[in-house]
């Protein structure tokens, strides 16, 4: 489970970075931002959540 957040970390970077860079794609950034941002709350309410 963690092997997949850290891959959809690493791929909502690479989205934001792309969007920053090229002006046209603003939009991009923004998404990408945001599911990054989803996406590591989730890891961290997942992580702290008990085990039973």
């Amino acid at each position: 489970m963690l092997a997949i957040i850290a891959t959809l970390l690493i791929i909502w970077l690479a989205l934001t970075i792309i969007g920053f860079i090229f002006k046209g794609l603003f939009w991009l950034a923004v998404i990408g931002g945001i599911a990054f941002l989803a996406t590591a709350a989730y890891g961290a309410v997942k992580k702290k959540a008990p085990k039973y």
